[in-house]
């Protein structure tokens, strides 16, 4: 598709957006050169004459609403800019500020014509995240808001769906975290039970948590009703927040929206881990007109955008992509690329009966958030000064605190951590396993003989370099709030399931899980049958791939992929949200002792103190030493 633009109604928008929010351009999008040739992002699109492209799906008069509906997901805390290097010139809060208000008022004048217009401003969840930039939250006092709280206050939504990641750290921080907003957003999902946590019913009664929400924009209303994955107790730490089925709880307060209120336009915002879930829900549901999901991060577009460095639109279609629902309506479905990237911009058509009639509109898709000509947009100097300037210098001061030398590159990659042994992982590991045994006696507990981290827990996603290894990058590799934990006294049958578990989903959903190990060596065959547990535990099919375990005493726990008899039991230094059954890890509720040092604690302590500030090649060499080993 084209996005058609003229600069004369470009400069109206610009000129709306400066009085609505004072905010300043700096060197705006590249205009047309001649009627009808497409334009750039960000504002592009906006059409001045009379007529539709050609491509629009409705006839003149069928739509009688435009709604921009403007959404985003997965921030965060990506406060500063989308990373370093090239990509130091896109993202951070303050410019996705100017973005969101240049956006909104460009939803004032297009298309032109006398159909009423307006916008409508959402996020699919994952609002905040562990790591250096939301440290700097935490170390507030209690009185001073979290700086994501502030920064999204700011920028005007309508509503929030709730992430997994928005339970890291336990529900109470949650709670603090929508409490610090200055401007009330409504935070909703239909499938939660906050009833257990006091401080969240609270705010279910103050109305900024809710299952849904009414917004009028115009003289139209729209209900916003949002969901939640099931797999939020085991990915994230909400114990005791429910996550009910999705299903029921989704349509049942769609109908109620609907049938007892009489709202006609209806969107889910949903944070479900994946595109693929939200297109699998929509033939089952009834009444929802658009769905907005979040947690996997697709890049949707129509490929003529101007994108982020090193972005490449998700395979298999544009934007936006459509389901077909249980009525047999076609429902568009959205998302795009998190870390305030973009602000993706779907413009709808409805009718006067409230259904929706166009859906791809020439200017919808993702709009990235740009410093650079000829899209470039200046940041926000209420945001760069209250949230982008001090969290900018509390991590700056993490980066200055050199605590080691390293002389190997130390792999962080996601995608390697989750799949195969790397030399990080097995750092991280072995910090785990010296902590847990240096702590345990003042615990009265057994010494450890093993440790597991999952790769999911790792959260850096690049390769450190040589050099230096600063308290920075110890909160970047493990950034939540994960305590050393010691798993009491597990016999070999069971310690077995516990390494299926790790093995189960490689390469596929869910596989955080896998495990980066010390104190032990394994083979597995990724051939075998994958283990299945379920929440709580429970193998519901057992797992063939785990081949051999011997413990580096040489104690062997697993031989041809059975228990060895008279195999001996193991003590297990871990995280305690895998203690508690993270990542499906199946403790099935054995005893465990938190020995009072938090996982990224125990890397800086174990570089600094047992290492001696000094991480070498030969015993940390690129690719691992071979503590696990994948057959096929």
């Amino acid at each position: 598709m084209h996005r058609i633009g003229f600069a004369l109604v470009r400069l109206v928008a610009l000129v709306i957006a400066a009085g609505a929010a004072s905010q300043a351009l700096a060197g705006g999008p590249r205009a047309a050169a001649n009627p009808g040739q497409a334009d750039r992002k960000p504002g592009t699109g906006m059409i001045a004459a009379d007529v539709r492209p050609a491509d629009e799906t409705i006839k003149d008069g069928a739509a009688t609403f435009y709604l921009h509906l403007l959404h985003h997901n997965d921030g965060e805390s990506q406060i500063i800019n989308a990373g370093s290097g090239a990509l130091a010139d896109f993202g951070g809060v303050a410019r996705f500020k100017t973005l969101v208000d240049i956006l909104k008022a460009e939803a004032l004048t297009y298309p032109v014509g006398p159909e009423e217009k307006g916008a409508l401003f959402v996020s699919a969840g994952d609002n905040f995240l562990a790591g250096p930039e939301f440290n700097a939250s935490l170390t507030l006092p209690p009185n001073q808001p979290f700086y994501d709280s502030i920064a999204m206050s700011l920028f005007g939504y309508d509503a929030c769906a709730i992430g997994n990641h928005e339970f890291d750290f336990g529900p109470n921080v949650f709670a603090r975290f929508v409490s610090d907003f200055t401007d009330p957003v409504p935070f909703v999902s239909s499938n939660l039970d906050f009833s257990a946590v006091p401080a969240l019913v609270a705010l279910e009664n103050q109305g900024r948590l809710a299952k849904s929400t009414v917004v009028t924009v115009g003289t139209q209303q729209f209900g916003i009703v949002g969901a939640t994955t099931t797999d939020l107790p085991f990915i994230s730490s909400p114990f005791p927040v429910v996550a009910n089925p999705l299903l029921p709880a989704i349509q049942n307060e769609v109908d109620r929206l609907y049938f007892d209120l009489g709202i006609n336009k209806i969107i889910l915002i949903s944070h479900l881990q994946g595109l693929n879930s939200e297109m699998a829900l929509v033939p089952q549901l009834r009444r929802v007109d658009v769905v907005v999901g979040g947690g996997g991060g697709e890049l949707l577009a129509d490929g003529d955008e101007l994108l982020v460095p090193g972005d490449a639109p998700f395979p298999g279609g544009g934007y936006p992509r459509t389901a077909i629902d249980l009525d047999g309506r076609t429902v568009p479905v959205v998302t795009t690329r998190g870390d305030y990237r973009y602000v993706a911009r779907l413009v709808l058509g409805f009718d006067a009966a409230g259904e929706v009639v166009s859906y791809d509109d020439p200017i919808s898709g993702p709009v990235r958030v740009s410093a650079v000509a000829p899209d470039a947009v200046a940041p926000d100097p209420v945001v760069q000064a209250q949230v982008t300037d001090p969290v900018a210098a509390a991590v700056a001061a993490l980066q200055a605190n050199v605590i080691a030398q390293s002389q190997v590159p130390l792999d962080g990659v996601t995608s390697k951590v989750r799949s195969v042994e790397t030399n990080l992982g097995n750092l991280v590991a072995d910090a785990l396993l010296w902590n847990a045994y240096q702590q345990a006696p003042l615990f009265g507990v057994p010494l450890p003989d093993v440790a597991l981290q999952n790769g999911g827990g790792i959260r850096n996603n690049s390769v450190l370099p040589p050099g230096n290894f600063t308290e920075f990058d110890t909160f970047a590799v493990l950034p939540f709030s994960n305590f050393v934990s010691v798993v009491l006294n597990i016999p070999p049958a069971q310690f077995k399931e516990i390494m299926e578990n790790a093995v189960s989903r490689v390469g596929g959903s869910g596989n955080g899980r896998f495990a980066q190990i010390a104190g032990f060596r394994f083979t597995w065959d990724a051939t075998g049958v994958a283990q299945q547990v379920d929440n709580a535990g429970n193998v519901l099919v057992p797992g063939t791939r785990v081949k051999e375990i011997i413990l580096n005493d040489g104690r062997v726990i697993v031989q041809n992929g059975v228990v060895v008899p008279g195999a001996p039991s193991v003590n297990i230094a871990t995280v305690d949200f895998l203690a508690r059954g993270g990542d499906q890890y199946p403790f099935r509720g054995a005893p465990f002792v938190n020995v009072a040092v938090s996982y990224q604690q125990s890397l800086r302590d174990f570089v600094v103190q047992y290492l001696g500030g000094l991480i070498t090649a030969q015993e940390y060499p690129a690719g691992g030493e071979g503590r696990i080993t994948r057959l096929n």
